[in-house]
């Protein structure tokens, strides 16, 4: 079985997407079968922004930090990624000669996903239920179609939004869409490219990245600060659900993937779960419950 590599770009305005393409390019060209899964939060933001629409945050009592995908903020997340991201990812690889295939999780039911029923949140200092956000947890993967396309060498280019049971598109976390497609692709590595040069174990000090970081099989992550909650989440998903390796590593230099598949990153690993003991009536906890 070919190696498949899964490739996150960060929506981060700092992350470089042209040195990314130029990256995927190259490794496309000596062979190698790469997905290429993006956000764009710069320019939802910007979008938003123009279209008036007011934008949040939801904080998990963890501290894990998620949109809110209101109604009309579905809407711009759509017009963003489909019609701003991803075409300029599509054009940049192409330019270099690369067969890409822009998709969001709609085409061909590529991302098929659980809506939410409610989030818990911290808002005002106050745990309450949001139930007005449309986003989703991936639950399937059309990898049917995904071998097609990287089987006939082309680079898959895809982005939420996902389609939920309901029939109707939902929002979903990229970097959690990225661990689905890893994960039932079987993928060699995920390689989580972002603003920082990894793991940070102070978010403010960009020389403390960690070589290793190990993240518990549940509950919250050992890190949240500078966006990396969901990150780390992300990463422990595509491990259990099959990807080999999972790396968090600097999208804004020169040549990220192939320094990132070098060593030029934070790797993730599942941590060993502590003694056994009696955990049959642990409730779970809050921010367990709502990333569910």
């Amino acid at each position: 079985m070919q190696h498949t590599t899964v490739v996150k770009c960060g929506g981060n305005a700092a992350v470089d997407p042209l040195a990314i393409c130029e990256d995927i390019a190259a490794m496309t060209h000596e062979g190698d079968r790469i997905a290429l899964v993006h956000g764009g939060s710069a320019d939802i933001e910007d979008l938003a922004h123009r279209m008036n629409v007011p934008t949040r945050r939801l904080t998990s009592p963890d501290g894990v930090s998620a949109r809110h995908t209101d109604a009309a903020t579905l809407e711009v997340v759509h017009l963003a990624l489909a019609g701003l991201a991803k075409p300029r990812l599509v054009a940049a690889l192409v330019d270099r000669g690369v067969s890409a295939v822009g998709l969001t999780g709609l085409d061909g039911g590529l991302l098929r996903a659980r809506r939410k029923s409610a989030h818990r949140a911290i808002v005002d200092g106050r745990k309450v239920l949001v139930r007005d956000d449309h986003s989703g947890r991936v639950t399937e993967v059309n990898t049917a179609l995904l071998h097609t396309l990287l089987d006939a060498g082309s680079v898959p280019v895809i982005s939420p939004p996902a389609l939920a049971e309901d029939g109707r598109p939902v929002n979903t976390d990229a970097d959690r869409a990225a661990a689905a497609v890893a994960g039932a692709l079987r993928a060699e590595t995920l390689v989580l490219l972002t603003g920082a040069p990894g793991v940070l174990a102070d978010p403010a000090d960009e020389s403390s990245v960690l070589p290793v970081c190990a993240v518990p099989p549940t509950g919250a992550p050992p890190h949240v600060g500078g966006g990396m909650g969901l990150k780390l989440i992300a990463a422990r998903e595509a491990l259990l659900g099959g990807a080999r390796r999972v790396l968090i590593a600097d999208g804004r230099r020169p040549d990220p993937v192939r320094a990132a598949l070098a060593g030029h990153a934070t790797e993730i690993v599942i941590a060993e779960e502590p003694a056994a003991t009696d955990t049959t009536d642990r409730p779970a906890t809050a921010g367990e419950e709502a990333l569910r």
